[in-house]
């Protein structure tokens, strides 16, 4: 695939997914890093960079005081506070596009958000002609697995850069590897693009 047509795709690389945060990923912060440096080594072999990021604002069931961990979660990504924002690393990567996804209501793929503009990130990504995705970022198990799957139902070609995510719980993320590669979604490590 060339430049003209491949766009990376950084889901949810927040304070709130990191240590710290209010959903921690073990080795998020580094994740944070290692991707702000990919995309600085890289930039130029993406017609396309689009951040995503969990923006909530009243997500009804999604979140709980009592949470399950499953399909109810504690408050986190909160429009307003540090933690929804973008992480201090990505700071210098000028992406192209970025959406916001679960004002109202849970979302866990990139194709569920928006950008401020109201366009969908299957229609940025068609308005610029793309046709395959690396995806990167938080959590493996969770955001980053259902945003591959989309892209993959959506025709695009897909592939997860494998050092530049990691998942929730090691069980977890071998469950969203297998359904990844069903689906057709290829795992690679950065260095082997």
């Amino acid at each position: 695939m060339t430049a003209a047509n491949h766009a990376l795709i950084i889901v949810d690389v927040q304070p709130t997914f990191c240590e710290g945060g209010a959903l921690p990923v073990s080795g998020g912060n580094a994740v944070a890093e290692r991707v702000a440096a990919y995309v600085t080594a890289h930039r130029g072999d993406y017609a396309l960079v689009v951040t995503t990021q969990d923006w909530h604002i009243d997500p009804g069931e999604h979140f709980s005081e009592a949470p399950d961990f499953v399909d109810t979660w504690p408050p986190h990504g909160v429009v307003g506070t540090e933690e929804a924002e973008l992480h201090p690393a990505l700071r210098e990567v000028a992406a192209d596009a970025s959406v916001k996804k679960g004002q109202y209501a849970a979302a866990y793929s990139g194709f569920e958000g928006v950008d401020d503009s109201g366009v969908a990130l299957d229609g940025i990504l068609r308005a610029h002609g793309i046709e395959a995705l690396d995806v990167v970022g938080l959590a493996e198990s969770h955001c980053v697995k259902e945003t591959a799957l989309d892209g993959a139902r959506a025709g695009y070609r897909v592939r997860v850069l494998t050092d530049l995510t990691a998942p929730v719980s090691p069980e977890q993320g071998r469950a969203a590897r297998a359904a990844m590669v069903e689906a057709g979604v290829e795992l690679v490590p950065s260095d082997a693009v």
